[in-house]
């Protein structure tokens, strides 16, 4: 009698942890692949305390999805892979436990529903990147997956994914192609309720306000939250104009906006402005915790302008508007935070993802501080305690959101009775952009990461001498100041200019950051490094790794 592994007709590809959740080509996303990684993490949920975010048998484990065909169906252009709610909902029910089907809604409405019900939950998406990449993201019933509970959680996944590779392939409920054997399955019947307890969070926190007179442009594209936005901007009085639907997944990175999807977002405000006045463009990526907004300006010989604005910006009109005493960031964010108004309640900087962010949002609570916040360069904002403003209560969502920073910024400009450029241009004048190339296999990010860090003092001088070879004065550089590592390679030049470079966590991607003091010196920063075939990022690669 065979077992399972050596009857499978491929060779299987492991999940691993990204920067938040597992990640992988949907052409290797099995269903026994799925159900291995979810079976052991609950299993790994089940070992502990209730305080400490674990579960008990026979509880429910909410799980909802994105739009991408892979989700919830199977997808005959990845080898026919897909189903993955499908082998979620197996692995929770062969662990003792009851899948609920939230549907199809923004992450962090099923983390917040979830969360309130102290319960485990699951995203199936890809969140932002190619739609030709699949996965997911689990949360215990106290919030997000901690860097400290990887290791552990590695150790029961293994358990599982031997248990089942053992199992004779006669038993196994998974065929040779690592598919569950009875094909199509339909989905436990949808709950619309977190869907409405997500929309009353923020109708009812923003009750007294109104956006009454403002016409918003909403591109909805493939995005998960694209009706949910719509509903929540319309009932809050905006007249919201949607735009830009699309029936095939479109992979939008908030923190990376080029320029074909700026010129996009251009032609479709243009046609907007056909029928009057537009104030602003706001969107969300794939799973919807992320925002996009664009305000419109005016100025000699054009009008109606778009202007993207970068989450760590963002994020510090949302902080000032909800009187922040404690804001935690990542190092790649802007700068201008440590020159502005929110320089005193900042805590130290974070390395890069929302993990990090949360655990800098505990230490802030853990010294008495009252309203705390955080976010991350592609704008998700993270609440981490109750916030009370003109007497009503928000309570507190330590998870990416995209909908607090996109109200935020629109009612702190409604407030004041100005534009969304100008509730922007009051913050220090810093400027940043971040850009990635795609394409670029993390292992060649990470190994140039290793070979640009110092492991002493007396590395440190000859990596200066080394990276100033490549960004030099003829590119507009000057001298090196320092190198900070804490998360990747982030460079400050002597006149105050930064470039931070680092590997995706969790796609074939290499990320660029740059701060400057004029955005077109950060744009033109950001385009010397990414520039192909020769451009800084390509040079490094070639120099270092051949």
């Amino acid at each position: 009698m065979s077992d399972l592994l050596s009857t499978l007709a491929y060779s299987p590809r492991e999940l691993r942890f990204g920067t938040s959740g597992r990640r992988g080509p949907v052409v290797d996303l099995t269903q026994l692949e799925i159900y291995i990684n979810v079976a052991g993490e609950i299993q790994y949920l089940l070992s502990l305390p209730v305080s400490e975010g674990g579960i008990r048998s026979g509880e429910e484990v909410f799980f909802a999805h994105d739009l991408r065909p892979s989700s919830t169906r199977f997808d005959a252009t990845e080898n026919g892979r897909g189903e993955i709610c499908q082998a979620v909902v197996q692995a929770i029910l062969d662990a003792g436990m009851r899948p609920v089907n939230l549907d199809a809604i923004p992450t962090p409405a099923l983390t917040f529903y979830a969360l309130a019900r102290r319960r485990a939950s699951v995203m199936i998406t890809g969140s932002h990147i190619p739609f030709d990449l699949n996965g997911y993201k689990l949360n215990t019933s106290a919030g997000e997956l901690m860097k400290t509970h990887e290791a552990p959680i590695g150790e029961c996944v293994s358990r599982v994914r031997a248990r089942l590779y053992e199992q004779s392939a006669e038993e196994s409920i998974f065929n040779s192609q690592g598919m569950l054997r009875d094909g199509h399955r339909a989905l436990p019947p949808a709950d619309d309720s977190a869907r409405q307890a997500y929309i009353a969070r923020y109708t009812d926190f923003f009750a007294g306000s109104s956006l009454a007179g403002k016409r918003i442009l909403v591109y909805q594209h493939s995005a998960v939250g694209r009706d949910l936005l719509v509903e929540v901007l319309e009932r809050l009085g905006a007249e919201v104009t949607p735009c830009g639907r699309s029936d095939s997944f479109v992979a939008i990175d908030t923190e990376a906006i080029d320029e074909a999807q700026l010129a996009n977002l251009q032609a479709l405000a243009d046609a907007a402005l056909q029928d009057g006045p537009v104030w602003a463009v706001v969107s969300v990526d794939g799973d919807s915790d992320r925002p996009l907004i664009l305000g419109l300006e005016d100025g000699p010989g054009f009008r109606g302008k778009v202007r993207f604005f970068g989450g760590d910006l963002v994020g510090m009109v949302v902080a000032e508007y909800l009187g922040a005493d404690s804001v935690v960031v990542p190092i790649s964010c802007n700068d201008a935070i440590d020159r502005g108004s929110l320089a005193g309640v900042l805590e130290p900087k974070t390395r890069i993802g929302s993990p990090f962010v949360i655990a800098g949002m505990a230490a802030a609570l853990a010294k008495g501080r009252n309203t705390v916040c955080g976010w991350e360069a592609n704008g998700g904002f993270l609440l981490g305690s109750d916030t009370v403003r003109a007497g009503r209560t928000l309570g507190a969502l330590p998870t990416r959101d995209a909908v607090l920073p996109i109200l935020g910024v629109l009612f702190a400009a409604q407030e004041r009775g100005i534009s969304i450029p100008e509730v922007f241009a009051a913050l220090p004048p810093r400027f940043s952009r971040a850009a990635l190339l795609r394409n670029f296999p993390r292992a060649n990010g990470k190994r140039m990461v290793e070979l640009l860090t110092a492991e002493d003092a007396g590395q440190v001088e000859g990596i200066r001498r080394r990276l100033e070879g490549f960004f030099g004065a003829s590119a507009g550089f000057s001298g090196i100041e320092r190198i900070d590592y804490t998360d990747g390679v982030r460079i400050c030049f002597t006149n105050g200019e930064v470039t931070h470079f680092r590997p995706s966590g969790n796609a074939d991607e290499f990320r660029v950051y740059a701060v400057a003091d004029t955005r077109e010196r950060a744009d033109a920063i950001v385009e010397l490094a990414l520039a192909e075939p020769g451009g800084i990022v390509r040079s490094l690669e070639r120099a270092l790794i051949g």
